[in-house]
């Protein structure tokens, strides 16, 4: 009986110990790129980026499959370098920002391979539509900063169908459509460890 309750308290205390080894880290913004890019009229790409994005990653450097990472990105910070389009992409259209004020992303489950690239699978949310997507992903080691702050790279990219998260509008040329359906994402970051007695 003595040993049935030892084993019941050893896997008790397991999630407190994998917990033990992970550490918390938030996205820096001022050196956070949220980029994407579309095509246009068929011919070209377009590029564009979200100004504002926050978020936060729970990293395990034993075992990373049991991190986790998610991330706020603000609809109204987009910037295509082009007003008058950056103001359609807001409207009902496309992205819906007044309805829709963020897009966001939450990991369900990360991959570790053996290149040491991962897999990051996770719930994304555009235009108010939740779709399940892949991340390939890559994260640097840490280092310190001359101020005293730990940081780590990380960079990850992906492709959706923008149609799938319901932003539909195009129009068609003797080329086929004004925009794309494909919207290739590329994330460049920068996290900074939490210190002690920093709100998560």
């Amino acid at each position: 009986m003595k040993i049935v309750r030892t084993a019941a308290a050893l896997a008790a205390a397991l999630p407190a110990l994998a917990l033990a080894d992970a550490s918390t880290w938030t996205i820096d913004p001022a050196h956070t790129r949220v980029g994407f890019s579309v095509k246009h009229l068929v011919i070209s790409d377009v590029k564009g980026e979200f100004l504002k994005a926050a978020g936060k990653a729970t990293l395990d450097d034993k075992d990373l499959s049991r991190s986790s990472v998610e991330a706020n990105i603000a609809t109204a910070s987009i910037d295509t370098r082009e007003p008058k389009r950056d103001t359609h992409l807001k409207s009902p259209d496309f992205l819906d920002a007044e309805r829709c004020p963020e897009l966001t992303f939450k990991s369900t489950k990360v991959e570790a391979k053996p290149d040491g690239t991962l897999k990051i699978f996770g719930d994304l949310t555009i235009r108010c539509n939740t779709k399940a997507v892949t991340l390939d992903g890559e994260i640097t080691k840490a280092i310190t900063d001359p101020w005293g702050n730990t940081r780590r790279g990380f960079s990850a990219t992906t492709k959706v169908n923008r149609r799938d998260f319901g932003v539909s509008w195009s129009g068609p040329t003797d080329a086929g459509p004004v925009v794309g359906d494909e919207v290739k994402i590329d994330i460049q970051a920068e996290l900074l460890k939490a210190k002690p007695g920093d709100k998560s």
